[in-house]
């Protein structure tokens, strides 16, 4: 039904459109900002749904094996003590048919780079506005080229360029919190058996064992927006230093260049995700915080979801309005929760931190 898309966006979810695109015989050009597409990144937790959309495609067992599967999470506070019982995640994974891999992203990325193959994505190419007609879009890069379409997927995330030009300026929302994340050169330190995120006050601790030695870990504290670390690591140790084992370990056993930090927006849920020949997909569409991480997992959904419609429907104003039927609710539901979940882990009162661990614990 439709021959030719052009993608917005070489992340996680604009890649794995293409891939999905391509094996049905699809045209496909993704456009991708960055100049290089490089082992950038820290971890990510690909959750159980996105790992089951990925095997639609065919690319299950190939995520499975460029991380580790997690069988066992728990919440803990600042002293390593359980807010809660340990979850034992097998029973789920059984039931789901797959299970959450946690994994390098530069891993998970360069997967899907070569999933997609040769000559489909272009880099230092960036998607500035478009212009309709009854059957195309006119896509205006930014470098004064002008590219021909059928359908254009805006797939370039939280300051998507084709969102803007769809429905005009909306400011992302500051969450109140920053984030630190970072990888543990491998075998530095022992990883742990289990997944934990531990609770102080305003501030969290994340631990991530991603296979091949290494730990994926994050820190979100309550900051202003736009903050600067003069020295990360003694900063970070200042904060969490006195946590519980191995959180020290792993700050220390992190090269500060490999430190990352970002401040965690989202934006207000939208109800629509299309106009015309262009729609949205992933964080360009419904930007959440990481707290329930479901980040990619929803825009790899998106992209499974979106290339189905396609396939199925006669026109395409008729698959747009299919995906944004099947997507909408469920991915504007996860930012809400999201934003909730993490509200109430970021409680800074003691009297409230005190109360909230409480019911935990319960």
């Amino acid at each position: 039904m439709v021959s030719d898309v052009v993608v917005a966006g070489a992340g996680i979810g604009g890649l794995t459109l293409a891939i999905a695109l391509r094996r049905r015989g699809v045209r496909v050009r993704v456009f991708e900002r960055a100049n290089h597409l490089g082992a950038v990144g820290a971890g990510i937790g690909l959750p159980a749904n996105g790992v089951k959309a990925l095997q639609t495609l065919g690319l299950g067992e190939l995520v499975m094996r460029a991380g580790m599967v997690v069988e066992r999470a728990a919440i803990l506070d600042a002293r390593g003590r359980p807010l809660g019982s340990e979850v034992d995640l097998t029973n789920v994974y059984q039931n789901m048919g797959a299970s959450l891999v946690a994994l390098h992203r530069a891993r998970l990325h360069a997967l899907l780079l070569e999933a997609v193959g040769s000559g489909v994505v272009t880099t230092g190419a960036q998607v500035v506005s478009f212009e309709q007609t009854a059957d195309s879009v006119h896509v205006s890069m930014m470098t004064g080229e002008r590219i021909e379409t059928r359908l254009l997927v805006g797939a370039d995330g939280l300051h998507s360029s084709v969102r803007v030009h769809l429905f005009g300026h909306d400011r992302p929302v500051y969450s109140g919190y920053t984030s630190w994340r970072g990888v543990t050169p491998a075998n530095a330190v022992t990883p742990p058996s289990r997944t934990t995120e531990s609770w102080g006050r305003g501030e969290r601790f994340g631990i991530v064992p991603i296979g091949f030695g290494e730990i994926y870990w994050f820190a979100v504290a309550d900051a202003p927006p736009d903050g600067r670390d003069t020295n990360v690591t003694s900063e970070l140790m200042a904060r969490f230093g006195s946590w519980h084992e191995p959180v020290a370990a792993i700050i220390e056993a992190t090269p500060a260049e490999r430190i990352l930090r970002t401040d965690i927006y989202d934006r207000a849920p939208i109800d629509c995700w299309h106009s015309g020949r262009v729609v949205l997909l992933g964080d360009a569409a419904h930007p959440m915080t990481p707290n329930l991480g479901q980040g990619a997992g929803q825009a790899i959904e998106d992209a499974v979801v979106l290339d189905d419609c396609l396939a199925r429907a006669a026109t395409i104003e008729d698959a747009l309005t299919r995906y944004e039927q099947r997507r909408v609710a469920r991915a504007n539901g996860i930012v809400r929760a999201s934003r909730q979940f993490g509200a109430i882990a970021q409680w800074s009162n003691p009297v409230a931190a005190w109360l909230r661990d409480r019911v935990m614990s319960l």
